[in-house]
């Protein structure tokens, strides 16, 4: 099975790379060759879309936003009109639950399959392939490419039709907003408090207060340790993803739309680019 990559940032290069390492004949297009071929060595490049998509029979995809998105399987060049009868597109960008049905619907006419499969677990579930990969849309083309799911992550569930990989993804990240700002509160209250926090988070870690943010990001965030695992840009626009599809089905979830105007306060501040532990920052600045 010959698979194309485009999207080969932190996330994409390290699933790539597995994926090369367990086998599988792997090529990749990028927008600038020069900023890929050392860390890529050794994998074809293509110089266009339209050269990745017909040489390949599964092009995976894991761009930034759902406009990257309808870019690279829409604009000129793209991968739709370009993709031949039988061959398999999967998405694992976290993006829109519609903009999924949209590319399952298209890819369907020109008798391709097409799966939505989002992924969680950070760059370092993304380097040691221990990701957890949501994945909606056809069951027939889940089912062949399990073993390239395999090959970048421990947890992969199918969760039925088109878009619902997208949904289960933003489910887990309203979850992730509040252990986030959770780890955050927790570690502030404590400092005010006067107390060693250090050992505190350790054992707050494996108590019914745990969580992989307190475990994993809470020291970083305690050491103002704000190098991204996760961008804070790519959190809020996962969170108003979530916000904007509950608002369609009259939910208003008031936890999510809190810490997604928090984060956005950072993001006026210039925290973009800092990893998701930068929350701390949050509380620190309203001391």
């Amino acid at each position: 099975m010959k698979v194309g990559f485009i999207g080969v940032g932190v996330m994409g290069s390290a699933m790539l790379l597995n994926l090369k390492k367990k086998g599988f004949e792997i090529s990749y297009y990028a927008r600038n060759y020069e900023k890929t071929k050392d860390k890529l060595q050794g994998v074809k490049y293509y110089p266009s879309i339209k050269d990745l998509t017909l040489a390949n029979d599964v092009i995976i995809t894991i761009v930034g936003y759902p406009s990257d998105v309808e870019e690279v399987y829409y604009k000129e060049g793209n991968i739709i009109d370009n993709l031949g009868k039988g061959k398999i597109v999967i998405d694992m960008t976290t993006s829109s639950p519609k903009l999924a049905k949209r590319i399952y619907q298209d890819v369907k006419k020109k008798s391709g399959f097409s799966l939505d499969a989002p992924v969680t677990g950070g760059d370092k579930g993304a380097i040691e392939g221990t990701l957890v990969i949501f994945v909606g849309g056809d069951k027939k083309a889940y089912e062949k490419c399990l073993p390239v799911f395999k090959g970048m992550g421990t947890t992969i569930l199918y969760t039925g039709e088109a878009g619902s990989g997208q949904h289960s993804k933003l489910a887990n990240q309203i979850s992730i907003a509040g252990a986030i700002s959770g780890m955050a509160e927790t570690i502030s209250y404590a400092k005010k408090a006067g107390l060693d926090v250090a050992p505190l988070i350790e054992v707050w870690s494996k108590g019914s207060a745990g969580s992989w943010q307190m475990k994993n990001l809470g020291p970083k965030a305690l050491a103002n340790d704000f190098r991204p695992g996760f961008y804070i840009k790519h959190f809020i626009k996962d969170m108003n993803l979530a916000i904007d599809e509950a608002k369609e089905n009259n939910l208003d979830l008031k936890m999510l739309t809190t810490v997604r105007d928090m984060f956005e306060e950072l993001s006026k501040l210039g925290y973009d680019e800092c990893g998701t532990q930068a929350l701390i920052d949050y509380y620190n600045r309203k001391s």
